[in-house]
């Protein structure tokens, strides 16, 4: 009866429209009194669950990408993009895309990404004359690949959900190639879109405008090696690499881009405080939620319903993202690596899936939920830059959709896109 009131309470605060971090909390209140527990469990949880010392990353990483982004990294960062594939069939759409790459790595946020790359790409290309839903569509899909590559911050919450011993530096890794991948298959869609709406290319500036390019983007893009190799070269841990990221923005944007007034930093400061807030407050809250999960052994029983029918890992793994995507459409990401990695992670490590491999097939799956109505989060921000309805970007977004499908059940089912790199980089 707990598990039932646990979970139906959630759902129905969820459909009325209460905000994530509250059903939470309200849900596991009215658990924890059917229990008969003490409320104290509430608040003993809330401290327990951001008490984490790995979550320390997730602000400072945050900040390091606001500090980027308002400080000059985004425009060069799409520049650089414009001369590499602007030549393309319909290049300011392939330029959208190859930029959330070159972005991500900054970032490490879908939102930050669309935000930043969809906010200066999506009114350039209504103006050169695109149609507003295949600006809106390519760019808010493009986003995804920012999940995947580092210092993606979903795969530091990922860590700390299941209990802090999985290797950031590995995840990081293990994100990579799938992000390629995903890169390149958009693209690829997307020309194929463009050329039957017969959408034009860019001119190509020139060897030398591309190298001054180039150079102009290097200090922003050396933020991705210095988090990355430095994390996996064992010189400083993930915390480490966040602090030394916000100091290594500030230099890059003070001091070599000077374009980071006073004015841009303190809104810089603002949005990041409010953005970690959100979050922060949804980790504590989802703490109390998985606590209770344990406590009502819902793992244990996930464990024994999938294996009395499933005896294939890959049958396993078809349910789980089926869920997951079912769940993705009313559920932002953050909460629901929170609250889904407690359940089936311990259901993947008994079919003997890797647990970095669950890692990106669980980030990727939500990925795909923040495009998908009705709590599409990314697609809210891209439908509100481009001026148009979500019911008008529905109905021309499916090629794009269907792409990053494609590429989860490819990275789903062949365990070695992820895993190879991070194996590599071991031995």
């Amino acid at each position: 009866m707990g598990i039932a009131i646990l979970f139906a309470m959630f759902g129905v605060l969820l459909l009325i429209g209460v905000p994530v971090a509250y059903a939470l909390a309200a849900a596991s209140l009215a658990t924890l009194l059917y229990l008969d527990l003490p409320s104290i469990v509430l608040v003993q949880q809330i401290s327990a669950g951001t008490g984490s010392a790995s979550l320390i990353a997730i602000p400072l990483f945050i900040f390091a990408g606001e500090i980027m982004m308002r400080g000059g990294i985004s425009e060069r960062l799409i520049s650089l993009a414009s001369s590499l594939v602007g030549r393309m069939r319909g290049g300011l759409g392939q330029v959208s895309i190859l930029s959330s790459l070159f972005f991500g790595g900054v970032s490490g946020s879908a939102i930050a990404d669309v935000s930043a790359v969809g906010g200066t790409m999506i009114p350039q290309m209504i103006k050169r004359g695109y149609d507003r839903d295949f600006a809106v569509n390519v760019s808010i899909t493009a986003a995804l690949v920012a999940l995947l590559v580092p210092p993606s911050h979903n795969l530091i919450l990922f860590s700390a959900a299941a209990g802090g011993g999985l290797s950031i530096a590995d995840l990081f890794a293990a994100g990579i190639v799938p992000a390629l991948l995903m890169t390149v298959v958009l693209m690829v869609t997307g020309y194929v879109v463009a050329r039957r709406r017969g959408y034009g290319v860019e001119a190509f500036p020139g060897m030398r405008a591309v190298m001054l390019r180039l150079v102009a983007a290097l200090p922003g893009l050396g933020l991705v090696g210095l988090i990355f190799f430095g994390i996996r070269a064992g010189i400083f841990t993930a915390v480490e690499s966040a602090a030394i990221a916000v100091v290594y923005a500030l230099l890059v944007t003070t001091v070599l881009y000077r374009q980071l007034r006073v004015k841009e930093f303190m809104a810089t400061v603002v949005h990041a405080a409010r953005s970690t807030g959100v979050i922060l407050f949804v980790i504590a809250t989802a703490a109390v939620f998985g606590w209770l999960l344990a406590y009502l052994q819902v793992p244990a029983a996930a464990v024994d319903f999938l294996q009395s029918f499933a005896h294939s890992k890959y049958m396993v793994l078809l349910m789980i993202v089926v869920m997951l995507l079912l769940l993705g459409t009313f559920m932002d990401l953050a909460p629901m690596i929170l609250i889904c990695t407690p359940i089936f992670l311990p259901v993947a490590k008994a079919y003997g899936i890797d647990p970095i491999h669950f890692g990106l097939v669980l980030v990727l799956t939500g990925g795909l939920g923040l495009v998908t109505p009705p709590v599409g989060s990314v697609l809210f921000i891209g439908t509100a830059i481009g001026k148009i309805t979500v019911g008008e970007s529905m109905k021309s977004i499916w090629p794009f959709w269907l792409a990053g499908l494609g590429v989860l059940m490819v990275v789903t089912f062949f365990p070695a896109m992820s895993l190879w790199l991070p194996a590599l980089l071991r031995s």
